[in-house]
């Protein structure tokens, strides 16, 4: 990436390049941003993810609901728990997992409105 010097001409103005340079991420922000989109490049774990949106589940409900195998599975969930995105919590001799919370639901959605319109 080029750096400007002061004296180069610029079109923006200073106050939107300022704002520019105030929130454009760097360093470890951007690092973790592109690590939470990184989820979503993968369709394994989108049907997934889409799958606990709708209700908690253990790994063979999973696996048997939308027809991938248990260690592709369990591997998956794996990844998800240990990035944040998914909980798990145990009943007897059953782990049961789902999302930490809405937001990645939330970004999903906003990803079918965005191919939608």
């Amino acid at each position: 990436m080029q750096e400007v010097a002061e004296n180069d001409l610029m079109l923006l103005d200073r106050r939107t390049a300022g704002l520019i340079k105030e929130y454009v991420p760097e360093g470890g922000i951007l690092d973790e941003i592109v690590c939470f989109f990184s989820v979503f490049a993968d369709s394994t774990r989108v049907r997934i993810l889409s799958a606990l949106a709708i209700s908690e589940m253990c790994v063979t409900d999973l696996s048997r609901v939308l027809g991938i195998n248990q260690t592709t599975v369990s591997h998956q969930l794996r990844l998800l728990k240990n990035l944040g995105i998914v909980k798990c919590e145990r009943y007897g001799k059953i782990m049961f997992y789902g999302l930490v919370n809405d937001t990645v639901n939330d970004v999903m959605l906003k990803g079918v409105e965005f191919l939608s319109g």
